[in-house]
């Protein structure tokens, strides 16, 4: 049983079985560029990061609905006491 499909290549592979030594610089070229890309895109790295985290706190949140409403809850009176603290100190 053989699978007729061609494998996917991720963009920074090189694919195998090329003879030509132009396009397999071409290749090589191509997958360093690429690699390299995947590693300055600081912006979409950090919104990857970002979204698996989301993805982790909702999650969280789903197995143990009662911890993640007492952590919004001392979020919540966190952020109040700072704002209450800023005014306090703003006005005196």
């Amino acid at each position: 049983m053989s699978i007729d499909r061609p494998v996917p290549v991720p963009r920074t592979a090189v694919p195998l079985g090329i003879t030509d030594p132009v396009e397999s610089a071409r290749a090589e070229l191509k997958a360093a560029l690429a690699a390299l890309e995947d590693k300055a895109n600081i912006p979409r790295r950090a919104s990857e990061a970002v979204d698996r985290k989301v993805r982790e706190v909702r999650q969280s949140a789903q197995r143990n609905p009662g911890a993640a409403a007492a952590v919004v809850a001392g979020v919540a009176s966190l952020v109040g006491f700072a704002v209450w603290g800023i005014v306090r100190a703003y006005t005196r």
